[in-house]
């Protein structure tokens, strides 16, 4: 459901679908289109644009938390996968409301131990389409929930294009939110 808000502060935010950094100043109006992974896409006169949960409270919501929740003995503790890949399920395009791994889009993940300590992840995903300017913060996104994940110290993802993306690499429950099913 669209949702009218006013700023309430100047915020930075991300153009859809270039990934051009933008400011939108207090006081101006939005509507919020979609809540995908913490984050938020508004529209607004001058278009579409993603603003990060750590900036929610510019539009009157609670600011999310993503930083790590394990503490120093966590994060040298065993990486359980499953927790990899329901981490990745809170990242979204902002313009698709499914998931990157329900659309297909995460294409390998592996763990190593860190000398220092703590796991790395090694991620390789793509996009539904090679001129995608959201791909950056995408997979910022990426990284940033899977290094909330307990055991990882930190986490590497690259965007790739072998094999490209089809739409026969959504899962089923993607495809039945997309209405494909």
């Amino acid at each position: 459901m669209d949702e009218q808000r006013t700023l309430t502060r100047e915020v930075e935010v991300t153009l859809i679908p270039q990934g051009t950094p933008m400011t939108l100043p207090e006081g101006e109006q939005v509507t919020i289109t979609h809540r995908l992974g913490g984050n938020f896409t508004i529209m607004t006169s001058n278009g579409m644009f993603r603003v990060s949960g750590a900036n929610a409270d510019a539009l009157g919501e609670e600011v999310t938390e993503t930083a790590k929740a394990a503490d120093a003995a966590g994060a040298n503790g065993p990486v359980e996968i499953d927790q990899l890949w329901e981490a990745l399920k809170k990242v979204f395009d902002p313009e698709i409301p499914v998931n990157i791994v329900d659309l297909g889009l995460v294409y390998s993940l592996e763990t190593s131990e860190r000398l220092e300590g703590g796991h790395k992840v090694d991620m390789q995903m793509t996009l539904t389409a090679p001129g995608c300017g959201m791909g950056p913060v995408i997979a910022e996104d990426a990284k940033t929930h899977l290094e909330g994940v307990p055991g990882v110290a930190e986490a590497q993802v690259d965007i790739v294009w072998d094999p490209p993306w089809n739409q026969d690499m959504i899962t089923e429950e993607g495809k039945m939110v997309l209405g494909l099913v």
